[in-house]
């Protein structure tokens, strides 16, 4: 039977098609985050050019307010102007153009001061908010100091002062602009995209950000070090701003992009961290309900040997007393004792073995010299010992279950030179604490392939085998004996070598 081979094939097949699930999921999520990745650049590439086409219309804001200040300033010189020569002509004519001229600013906050600091004369000015002063005092000139006063005289070595501010409608359009101004910083820090954003000058000043975690937000030096993370993650937007010059954009993935990046991996880090620990607690409760089925067919056949045995030992008194060859009798009591080693072998299955210590080297022998006569005689079977001369091999054995191990490992040596002759060959030697036991072949050899598998229940080589027998092997030395065996070495067509390792006492 080839279970051991199926099973493998099964697992394979399985953990390919899991490997396809994976790659075709990480794929598939690649493709996905691919995708949002260029979404959110276009994004925010539609976001900087929205940003650079309404920074140029602030540029363009700003030169237009700077004419309106020179306008301003002319206008408010003309009227000057016309007051100076209001107090000094004397022309009815004049006098009227003069007035008309005067009257006709309604726009521009105007206050004029004399010699000795005194307002003569306001328009377009609430002094009632400044307490209605008849003094330039110091509260109204501050607000009226933005622009250097126009100085005029009278004609009578008297000097006036006209104080000016900005008209109402230059206001109203400046608290625009500013505002303007003030909503397309915020809009840096709120875009569609809503990924982590920091907005920087060429002299690495912060400007603005936004979408970032709230410590790095109160430092500068936290934010500075991000550019370089997120110049590095995509590349960065650059724009021209109002006051501040050329100016760069950084910016991150989004969290959700984020998220889509590693949740593949994430999830499958769960389903396999799942599906490890229900591996282990049905491979658990497998092992555990094998174990079972051996204890009780393990036992059950002890249980059937033993009936047949009992007769057979009779039939052998039987015959000695007919007075069979006694060399006949001798044979088929060494296989009645077999017969009894066998069933006490089956007995202690499932129940812990009774360790003595024995001589290795005599149990060794005893196996070996069991199975020479019952071994084809193209077969060289042989056992030699390598130890140092007079050393005391002694170990913790049972020996029934022991015997059984060498047994099982010398017929499927037997096997494996499938009666074309060889040699087989088992010696005792020593590796530190370990005594070792080889038992070699010049059979066909195991594939590189299966020396994995060659212990696991299933694994056969043989057209009507279980593949029980080195499982079972396993199992013993192991479990029962605290030592270890393996597959030391195997070449097709050349033989295969176990060695077994148990420890040495004291």
């Amino acid at each position: 039977m080839k279970i051991s081979q199926s099973k493998q094939r099964w697992k394979i097949w399985l953990a390919g098609f899991a490997a396809l699930i994976v790659a075709v999921s990480l794929w598939y999520t690649s493709v996905l985050v691919k995708k949002v990745s260029e979404e959110e650049r276009k994004k925010v590439e539609l976001w900087a050019e929205a940003v650079q086409k309404r920074a140029t219309l602030v540029k363009y804001t700003e030169s237009l307010f700077e004419r309106l200040k020179t306008e301003e300033r002319k206008r408010a010189e003309i009227w000057a102007l016309a007051i100076q020569n209001l107090r000094t002509t004397n022309d009815n004519d004049a006098l009227s153009f003069y007035l008309k001229v005067a009257s006709e600013n309604n726009t521009i906050p105007a206050i004029l001061v004399d010699g000795q600091n005194r307002i003569n004369h306001s328009t377009n000015v609430d002094l009632v908010k400044y307490g209605s002063p008849t003094e330039f005092t110091e509260i109204i000139k501050r607000d009226f100091s933005k622009y250097n006063p126009i100085v005029f005289n009278d004609g009578y070595s008297s000097n006036y002062y006209i104080y000016y501010q900005d008209s109402r409608v230059f206001t109203e359009l400046r608290e625009v602009l500013d505002n303007i101004i003030q909503s397309f910083i915020s809009e840096v820090v709120v875009n569609s995209a809503s990924v982590p954003v920091i907005v920087a000058n060429a002299n690495k000043s912060i400007i603005a950000s936004g979408n970032l975690e709230r410590q790095i937000q109160t430092d500068t030096a936290a934010m500075l070090e991000l550019t370089s993370v997120m110049a590095v993650e995509n590349t960065p937007l650059n724009i021209d701003l109002p006051d501040y010059g050329k100016c760069s954009i950084y910016y991150q993935d989004s969290f959700l992009l984020t998220q889509l990046k590693y949740y593949p991996v994430v999830q499958f880090t769960v389903i396999a961290l799942f599906i490890l620990v229900a591996y282990f607690l049905f491979s658990f409760s497998r092992r555990a309900e094998q174990n079972r089925v051996w204890v009780g067919m393990s036992k059950e056949t002890a249980h059937q040997l033993g009936t047949p045995l009992s007769s057979l030992m009779a039939w052998m008194e039987l015959l000695r007393y007919k007075g069979i060859d006694e060399e006949t009798l001798s044979e088929m009591g060494k296989d009645i004792k077999r017969l009894e080693v066998i069933t006490e072998r089956f007995s202690k299955i499932g129940s812990v073995p009774e360790l003595q210590l024995h001589h290795l080297q005599d149990v060794l022998q005893e196996s070996v010299g069991y199975m020479m006569p019952r071994t084809s005689k193209k077969i060289a079977l042989s056992f030699r010992s390598e130890l140092v001369e007079n050393l005391d091999a002694q170990v913790m054995l049972s020996v029934p279950l022991f015997d059984w191990v060498i047994e099982n490992l010398i017929r499927n040596a037997i096997d494996a030179i499938e009666g074309q002759g060889g040699n087989l060959d088992v010696v005792l030697g020593e590796k530190g604490k370990w005594y070792c036991v080889d038992v070699s072949d010049t059979g066909k050899g195991i594939a590189p392939a299966n020396l994995k598998t060659v212990f696991e229940p299933g694994y056969t080589s043989k057209k009507r085998g279980w593949g029980l027998g080195l499982s079972l092997s396993k199992r013993i030395i192991e479990n029962y004996h605290q030592g270890k065996i393996y597959v030391k070495k195997s070449e097709l067509g050349k033989g295969t070598t176990f060695r077994i390792l148990l420890p040495k006492v004291g």
